[in-house]
């Protein structure tokens, strides 16, 4: 009758220690990188850690750890020129680091909580939402950028894909040529990392033909590439001195300051999905439709996102029969 044999059983080795130490350090390693988040979250963190430290340096306080009346004078001082959802995420920063360095945030103290209560008593929480603009008035711009240099098709790629999928600036400019799919009805381009999709699941989106060649994200999209000549690498990327194409791949301020330069100052890179899905509810879609191509969660965010210029049109004070 043979032994049943566990690991309790099996005597140690020097093999079983170094597995041990291995594993111990792929689980530290791990753990980590679960408590730093994405990329562009460890960038923003790591310029708000910088102005909270150097706060404390100024004020004679301590960062690690931080005490929660630390923390109310901080957020005291914020609040002087910050909106709530910038203290909220400047705070996520603090807590991050607290975190990574196995301490607790006082946040629940109630000095703190008080000062946090009277902060959105007094300026209250509302976010400055990114404007959407008019159909109308995107097909006036889009007309007017010449595309026979690189730098005009680009731009005008840029905001026609940008716009029909939805895209955060971010999202925009990680896309490669090889993330590109044309098929008979259009193209699906191929997203592996988001910010709402922060493990690399299938993330796809669906441009289609439009019958007008001059706001066609598909067409644009097709003269872009063989622009390019390359069958890889950063999709969106620099045009320099003399309009040759470089293979740099563009910033997401980049995306920023081209919105500005043909939609006007009022706008932000963000508007162009906020525009996507404010247009697309104006013109009958369903908040499933929407959200397969912006890739939402909830339907609340896609209400979220519809603008007060809409307010006429999805209002239940025109169904009164007076």
């Amino acid at each position: 009758m043979k032994e049943n044999l566990s690991l309790q059983t099996i005597p140690a080795t020097s093999t079983q220690i170094q597995i041990t130490e291995t594993l111990a350090g792929k689980v530290a390693d791990y753990a980590r990188k679960g408590l730093e988040g994405s990329a562009n979250t460890q960038r923003a963190y790591k310029s708000d850690l910088k102005y909270f430290k150097e706060w404390c340096i100024e004020n004679g306080q301590n960062e690690l750890p931080a005490s929660a009346t630390t923390l109310a004078a901080y957020v005291s001082h914020l609040a002087d020129t910050h909106k709530w959802a910038s203290i909220n995420r400047k705070l996520a920063a603090i807590r991050k680091l607290h975190e990574l360095n196995n301490l607790d945030l006082p946040t629940k103290e109630k000095v703190f909580r008080a000062v946090m209560e009277g902060i959105k008593r007094t300026n209250g929480v509302r976010q400055k939402q990114a404007p959407a603009f008019k159909m109308k008035e995107l097909k006036t711009i889009l007309l007017g950028i010449g595309t026979t240099t690189n730098a005009g098709l680009r731009d005008k790629c840029l905001l026609l894909v940008g716009f029909t999928g939805a895209y955060r600036r971010s999202e925009l400019v990680s896309l490669n040529i090889e993330n590109v799919n044309f098929n008979d009805d259009g193209a699906i381009i191929s997203l592996s990392k988001s910010k709402t999709n922060q493990y690399g699941e299938a993330e796809e989106k669906a441009f289609f033909y439009s019958p007008e060649v001059d706001f066609c994200p598909v067409r644009n999209l097709k003269q872009w590439i063989n622009r390019l000549g390359r069958p890889t690498g950063p999709l969106f990327v620099r045009v320099r001195k003399g309009d040759k194409i470089t293979e740099e791949r563009l910033n997401d301020m980049t995306v920023y300051e081209t919105v500005k330069k043909y939609m006007g100052e009022r706008y932000s890179a963000h508007s162009l999905r906020a525009s996507f899905i404010t247009i697309a509810k104006i013109n009958g879609a369903d908040d499933s439709e929407i959200m397969r191509q912006s890739k939402h969660k909830t339907s609340l965010m896609i209400q979220r996102y519809t603008r007060i210029e809409d307010i006429k049109q999805h209002n239940a004070a025109t169904k009164l029969g007076l």
